[in-house]
Formats: structure tokens, sequence, C-alpha cells
């Protein structure tokens, strides 16, 4: 394992280091220390590596991950693992605004609470959250899946297409164009699934699942005071 000390070393160091091929194929386990909320720790990663963050990561930890398997020993500022595309994000404390923004996949696990705009445009990421979400969660959600263990803020889901959302406790209000919707065989085995990943156990016969009305897709002139 190599240990990177940030009173040491500054975040573009610890980054450089982290996309060397050289020590990425020699070295699989990296320990962070020191981290005083640094911003952009570990992003842009393309490698099978684990990456142990061992205190609080300011804005973007994580960003635009691949493959590897990053864990955040504290909280996460706005936009964790933000664009990512495969691999897994965990963040053991809360995640600021704006957790997986706009991703394409792998799986994000927040073990606290997320705050706005949890999933914001999400593209196929599956995020599940152990706390609550904050309002606009979801907001133009493409394609993935959000799982909310505890309760989820105002306009939950607005304008979203076609992901799958999960919600155990009470949602404050739902976006435009979200519904709520019949929990069939296959949501059940798949928030499983999702359950089983993330490490978190739960009783899935108690979650809601929320979805598209599929209302907002092209412009409808019936439609027109919902734009």
């Amino acid at each position: 394992m190599i240990t990177v000390d940030l009173a040491q070393k500054t975040v573009r160091e610890l980054n450089q280091s982290l996309h060397t091929e050289n020590n990425i194929e020699t070295h699989r386990e990296w320990r962070v220390e020191n981290t005083k909320g640094g911003h952009n720790i570990a992003v842009g990663l393309d490698a099978d590596i684990k990456v142990d963050i061992h205190g609080h990561a300011g804005y973007f930890c994580a960003g635009m991950n691949k493959t590897a398997k990053i864990t955040v020993h504290g909280n996460a500022g706005q936009g964790v693992a933000e664009n990512m595309m495969s691999g897994v994000v965990r963040v053991k404390g809360d995640a600021s605004q704006a957790a997986g923004a706009t991703a394409h996949g792998g799986l994000l696990v927040i073990e606290g609470n997320a705050g706005a705009r949890c999933g914001i445009s999400m593209k196929g990421v599956d995020i599940v959250v152990k706390g609550d979400v904050g309002h606009m969660s979801c907001f133009m959600g493409q394609s993935g899946s959000l799982v909310v263990c505890g309760d989820a803020g105002e306009a939950l889901g607005d304008s979203l297409y076609e992901v799958h959302i999960y919600v155990k406790g009470k949602v404050k209000s739902l976006g435009a164009d979200c519904i709520k919707k019949d929990m069939r065989d296959e949501h059940v085995k798949e928030l499983q699934a999702l359950l089983d990943s993330a490490g978190i156990e739960e009783d899935v016969t108690a979650f809601t699942r929320y979805g598209s009305a599929r209302e907002l897709y092209t412009f409808k002139v019936d439609n027109a005071s919902a734009y």
C-alpha cells in the first residue's frame, strides 16, 4: 500500500501519482491522509485500484472515476463522483449537493445524507443513499437508479426520463412529470440487488417506487403549462 500525506504533498502531486502507469501497475492500494477538505482529490482515475481517503474531501472528489474503488472516510463536498463512468465510490459520511451529477455508470454509496440535486442529470449510475436527500434530487435523471433509505426533499425527480427511484421514507413533493408507480416483482429484485451491492440492509417492501409519467419527452401543446 502507498500512503500519501497531503500535509507533505499537493493534491496535484497525488493525482499525478494516481495517473502514472508504472505506479498503478505496481501498487493497487492507496491511502490518502490529512485531506483537510481539499478539492479534486482522486479525480479522473482510470485503473482497477483502491483508494482510501481518510478525512473530509472538498469539491468534486472522485470525479470522472472509471474502474477504481474510492472510499471517503468522512464527508464529501459538492459534486462527489460527478460524471463517473464505472467503479465504486463510497462516502462514509454526508455528501453535499450534486452528488453523482451527470454520472454515466458505476455505483455511488452515501452512508449519511446527501444534499440538494443528488443525481442531477444522472445517465446510468446507481446511487444508494442510506440517509436523506435534499430538494431537486434526480432532476432530469435519464437512466440508472436512485435509492433513498430516508426521506426526500421537494421536487423529487423533476423532469426525469427513465431513472428508477426508490424511497423508503417521506417525499416532501414530486417534481414535474414524476409520479408514484407500482412496485412489481422485477423492481423488488432490482432494489434488493442495489442494496446488497451497497452493503445496506433494508426491508425492500417498505420502499415506494417513483418514475416518469412520460408527458414531457416531447412538446405537446396540451401540456404547455407544465413546461
